[in-house]
């Protein structure tokens, strides 16, 4: 994982629509992503180099749930606020446009698509997002849309 300016936010108040964060970067190893997928995805692919390299792949590529796991860290180490966070009900539309391989450094942004407080429970909130990771030419290989639970700033009129 590549270190990035912390773009740490401490409130749901500190989300704003339309905002993007860069997350940084990160490159996966060959032995992770199979170590990963021996576990969770076991299909030739992410497993196997001689039968990935028959493959339409060419070689080993990341599960895209790894993808995903990296990403989330991404989330974590460089935005997700620790005290405010208050989990999430899920994530939609989530796609693995392009293949991850070994070795190759990929970058991550997110996009606030809508803030909203909750009417029930007036000390916290939600944020809608869509997560993209991009290849090193700038080609987006997943995407995924979530919600997130946080608190608001005490006394907060959001």
């Amino acid at each position: 994982m590549t270190n990035i300016p912390d773009n740490r936010v401490e409130f749901l108040d500190d989300f704003e629509a339309g905002k993007e964060f860069p997350l940084g970067s990160f490159t996966l190893t060959q032995d992770e992503i199979i170590e990963f997928a021996t576990r969770f995805d076991p299909q030739s692919f992410h497993v196997d180099p001689a039968a990935a390299a028959e493959s339409m792949y060419g070689g080993i590529i990341a599960s895209g749930w790894h993808t995903t796991a990296a990403t989330m860290r991404l989330m974590v180490d460089h935005l997700i606020p620790a005290e405010a966070s208050l989990g999430s009900p899920g994530m939609d539309q989530i796609r693995w446009l392009k293949p991850v391989f070994p070795d190759v450094e990929y970058r991550a942004t997110y996009f606030v698509n809508t803030v909203t407080g909750s009417k029930s429970k007036p000390d916290r909130g939600a944020v809608n997002s869509t997560t993209r990771l991009f290849n090193p030419d700038g080609e987006e290989v997943m995407s995924f849309t979530g919600v997130g639970f946080f608190l608001k700033r005490p006394g907060s009129d959001l």
